[in-house]
């Protein structure tokens, strides 16, 4: 199933929608449904979320579905993110989170890709996600995009066997066998 786009509305229009189990995402003021994850991919996204609480030093990680408002044109969806307790990234009034969390975790799939990489990559980077991890479950894969001076350098590439070293949660090291198991 592909994407579908509903209509273009402000993220305030957006926020007020009712609550839904499909997710849906307002990206550059367009509301972008996607078809539910499948097991493998929720599966993963579990034991990422896991390996990540593990790691962080301080805040709190959370699971998709939540929304992340950036602006009045774009709340996302992550598949997993982190907050640190100073950072940008603030709870609203327990109905959602505003600002950039410090680390974005999303799990490719076929009908999310081309936004992951293009869209979302591109203001996950402009409103300062301190990292960026895009992970290829049939590659094995993860990407790591580091922002410095306001910019993702070149990615840095993470295979099973291998062992991520995640400089925004203090440099931890992170098995990917555990991940890709």
């Amino acid at each position: 199933m592909v994407d579908s786009t509903i209509d273009r509305v402000s993220a305030q229009e957006f926020m007020a929608l009712p609550e839904s189990n499909m997710p849906m995402e307002l990206i550059e003021g367009e509301i972008i449904v996607s078809p539910t994850p499948n097991i493998p991919h929720q599966r993963l996204v579990f034991k990422l979320g896991k390996l990540v609480e593990a790691n962080i030093p301080d805040g709190e990680v959370i699971i998709a579905p939540m929304d992340v408002y950036l602006d009045d044109e774009n709340v996302f969806q992550p598949d997993v993110f982190w907050i640190s307790a100073n950072g940008n990234c603030k709870p609203v009034e327990n109905k959602h989170f505003r600002g950039a969390p410090d680390l974005v975790i999303e799990v490719l799939s076929p009908s999310t890709a081309r936004k992951d990489r293009q869209a979302k990559f591109t203001l996950y980077e402009q409103f300062g996600v301190r990292e960026y991890w895009l992970v290829d479950p049939e590659a094995q894969l993860i990407e790591v995009y580091r922002l410095v001076e306001g910019a993702y350098g070149r990615p840095a590439h993470f295979g099973k066997g291998e062992t991520l070293i995640a400089a925004v949660l203090n440099n931890a090291a992170i098995a990917l066998d555990a991940v890709f198991a």
